[in-house]
C-alpha cells in the first residue's frame, strides 16, 4: 500500500494538468470558433457584452495558439 506524505499531496495539487493532444486541439478550436463570432457582432451587441469596435478586432486578431492563461485553467 503507497501512502502520500504532505508534500506528495501538495506537489500533487499544485502540479499542471497535462491534457491530450485531442483535448489541446479542441481548445484551440473553439478558441478560433469563439474570435470568428466576435468579429461578426455589430456594434450594438458588442455593447451589450462591454467591448468596443476596436477591442472585438483586436481579440479577433489573435493567433489560435494566443489565449489568456486563465482561459486554459481549469481545462
Amino acid at each position: 500500500m503507497a501512502f502520500l506524505t504532505q508534500n506528495d499531496a501538495r506537489r500533487a495539487a499544485c502540479a499542471p494538468r497535462r491534457t491530450s493532444f485531442f483535448a489541446t486541439l479542441a481548445r484551440l478550436i473553439e478558441s478560433h470558433r469563439s474570435r470568428r463570432a466576435l468579429r461578426r457582432l455589430d456594434a450594438r451587441l458588442l455593447d451589450d457584452i462591454g467591448r468596443s469596435e476596436s477591442e472585438a478586432a483586436e481579440e479577433a486578431r489573435r493567433r489560435i495558439w494566443d489565449a489568456p492563461s486563465h482561459w486554459r485553467a481549469g481545462r
